[in-house]
């Protein structure tokens, strides 16, 4: 019998590619020091959207950077102790936001979201829990109405790849989210999504279908890895050692870390996001709606209404914010007026985020063995069942039929 394939990183990204290998007949391993998917994935705003395909750099990014990062209550923010790494991978994320390259990492983005619903639901499919998915559309509201127009860029590229899009106006909108404030005064409507009513437990669930399909789990955390002469490699841990003959390394923003010693460096950002949580919200929501404005996305979720936004860029130990959590509870009661505050529940994660948007995946030139499948930025739940699929394929020795030179571990 075939050694299993040890996966580094228990979070969506490696529990999807513990289902796909197991789908493929291969046994598997996952470590992680913390429960399965119970990290980064764990507090995304649940949306699982074939059309987030749109990545963060995009042309004239560069003008509203400034005003973000002065603006106190703005989306996006640097801790000072990261400005010196934070310069080189923003002049990377710039050189990224031509019209061309906007398009291009679009393409790639497609590939990964595009079957994420369909995924989702085969891999929840028996386990009695497949209601964890339900459909809704990505509301995206506007304050201004004349800014909800399909001719922008990235719902032009959208529209080209085929997604359904309506722009509505405040009576429409209010009719389909009576819950929203009426200071919204449009909103693009985009269908065929779904959402996630609890992204961590969707996790929990698919980990235990890996345990009972004969996957293991080791409770550790890896501190090393290290190459076993020329078959095969060691995974130090703080506790004992595991021999693997291969790895993939889906630890998320921990995976540079990893394979610093190995004289590997890329590129990968702690990204923080924050969300909070209202356990008796006294408002209800039927889709995922984003307030365009504020870069805050709302859902209904099993533990309340969750309203989720954020980037702070900082390394990956520093402690939470605490000023993220009155300025979210403040957007949100903003955006939901009838909002109900009490027993407001408050959560940090770090987005793995590269400057282009898109993962790492395959095989690390010249660490034979090891595959990478880490990076996946804002859009980890949406691309994790797309990764599991290549990734599973190129460690079973598959090649897919596919381009896949955009997510090459070694392209910065």
């Amino acid at each position: 019998m075939q050694p299993p394939v040890t996966i580094i990183g228990a979070g969506i990204v490696g529990i999807c590619c513990a289902l796909s290998l197991q789908e493929r007949g291969v046994q598997v391993r996952l470590i992680d020091r913390g429960a399965p998917g119970q990290e980064t994935s764990f507090g995304n705003a649940g949306v699982i959207s074939p059309w987030s395909i749109v990545p963060q750099a995009v042309p004239g990014i560069w003008k509203s950077i400034p005003g973000m990062l002065l603006n106190p209550s703005g989306p996006l923010s640097v801790q000072a102790r990261f400005w010196p790494r934070m310069i080189p991978w923003g002049l990377r994320f710039l050189g990224k936001s031509s019209a061309s390259s906007t398009r291009r990492v679009a393409d790639a983005m497609e590939l990964l979201c595009g079957p994420s619903v369909m995924l989702f639901r085969r891999h929840l499919s028996g386990t009695g829990h497949e209601d964890l998915v339900v459909d809704s559309c990505y509301v995206h509201a506007f304050r201004k109405a004349e800014k909800a127009s399909l001719s922008d860029l990235g719902y032009a590229i959208r529209h080209e790849k085929g997604a359904e899009m309506e722009v509505v106006g405040a009576d429409a909108l209010h009719r389909l989210e009576p819950a929203l404030s009426r200071d919204f005064k449009a909103a693009i409507l985009i269908k065929g999504q779904a959402r996630a009513r609890a992204p961590g437990r969707i996790a929990k669930v698919l980990a235990e279908k890996i345990l009972q399909q004969g996957g293991s789990f080791v409770s550790a955390d890896v501190t090393a890895l290290e190459r076993a002469g020329d078959d095969g490699w060691w995974v130090r841990t703080t506790g004992e050692d595991i021999s693997a003959q291969k790895i993939i390394l889906a630890a998320g923003v921990w995976s540079a870390a990893l394979l610093k010693p190995l004289g590997l460096s890329v590129p990968l950002a702690a990204e923080r996001g924050y969300h909070v949580e209202f356990p008796h919200a006294a408002v209800a929501l039927e889709n995922s709606v984003m307030d365009v404005d504020a870069k805050i996305v709302a859902s209904a979720m099993e533990g309340g209404v969750r309203v989720a936004g954020s980037s702070e860029f900082a390394t990956p130990d520093a402690p939470a914010n605490p000023r993220k959590k009155a300025l979210l509870a403040r957007q949100a009661k903003a955006m939901l007026p009838d909002l109900e505050m009490r027993d407001v529940r408050f959560w940090m994660g770090r987005r793995p985020s590269f400057p282009d948007s898109l993962p790492a995946l395959g095989e690390i030139n010249g660490r034979p063995d090891l595959f990478a499948a880490f990076g996946h930025s804002h859009y980890g739940l949406m691309m994790a069942p797309k990764t599991g699929e290549l990734v599973a394929d190129l460690v079973a020795g598959v090649v897919p039929n596919l381009d896949l030179s955009p997510f090459d571990p070694g392209r910065f």
